[in-house]
């Protein structure tokens, strides 16, 4: 790890981002208690996380900064870094009491004023429009009503957050990531990671979104799995950018390959998901591409 930078008011932040090549574009924020920092989080100081495509960081005013990473072949690991000047990054065992099996978990949850949950349950991209959200900011240029976001919440201001956004579509990517991610570090059923690489119980979008962030234009840029539909579905093809990771490629081959020849089935199938047939073929010939260059 590269030396990092403490300055207030963000502590080790904008360094270990910059560290770790995560966009603070990607912010989004949580307001219900249901962290392990969960008595320092409210609607007025939200928990605010960045992602890239293995490693995602959260943080707290008055609180410390959480990492989990995803290492190739050997699942998804936490660490902790104190907001203190000379701290280092350091293993954190505890958090597999509530991530258990070492998951990631996003959760939609009922809140009272305070952000404490009364409910909660795990989002997926199969979660309904009107059951996303609940205890998140949502802040987009465009976006549907009927969600559950922004109870209670006011807006984000800047000495709680790096930005004043917790954009739709970073939210619904990191939702997408995060099961794909689990999937991944525990891929002994096949159709379950197939199926959600290739969006096959992907919840319609019952209209256009459109983010206030620069999130989406970065995240597009490298590759044709990362363009965006917004309409009706989050991605333009049926095929997730996560299998061009670094974790996805480490999986052994045959479950490697199996995975591949199961997606090109589903995307075989014509009644998976709102896809156009053109947009199917292309991803099956991206599956072929990038199994053919592993």
């Amino acid at each position: 790890m590269a030396h990092l930078e403490y300055s207030a008011p963000y502590g080790y932040l904008p360094s270990l981002l910059n560290a770790l090549r995560i966009s603070p574009e990607s912010q989004i924020a949580v307001f219900s208690k249901t962290s392990i920092q969960s008595m320092r989080i409210e609607p007025a100081n939200p928990r605010v996380l960045y992602f890239n495509d293995a490693v995602s960081v959260g943080w707290v005013r008055g609180g410390f900064l959480e990492l989990a990473a995803q290492d190739p072949g050997n699942g998804i690991h936490y660490y902790v870094l104190q907001q203190r000047a000379g701290e280092k990054i350091t293993p954190r065992q505890d958090c597999v009491r509530c991530h258990t099996d070492g998951a990631l978990r996003v959760r939609t949850a009922v809140t009272g004023p305070g952000g404490v949950a009364s409910s909660e349950a795990d989002m997926t991209q199969a979660t309904p429009y009107g059951r996303l959200f609940g205890g998140w900011f949502v802040t987009a240029k465009q976006i549907p009503p009927g969600h559950q976001g922004n109870s209670f919440a006011p807006e984000l201001n800047r000495d709680v957050a790096l930005r004043p956004t917790s954009d739709i579509v970073a939210l619904l990517v990191f939702i997408h990531q995060m099961r794909v991610m689990n999937l991944i570090a525990h891929p002994e059923n096949i159709d379950e990671l197939a199926s959600a690489l290739v969006f096959a119980d992907e919840a319609p979008l019952p209209g256009p979104i459109r983010g206030d962030s620069g999130f989406a234009q970065e995240f597009a840029a490298p590759s044709s799995l990362r363009e965006f539909d917004l309409n009706r579905t989050l991605m333009r093809y049926p095929c997730s950018y996560m299998i061009e990771s670094d974790a996805f490629g480490a999986l052994a081959p045959d479950v490697r390959n199996s995975v591949y020849n199961r997606m090109k089935e589903l995307l075989r199938k014509l009644n998976i998901g709102p896809f156009s047939e053109s947009a199917r073929k292309h991803a099956i010939a991206m599956i072929g591409k990038i199994s053919a260059g592993r």
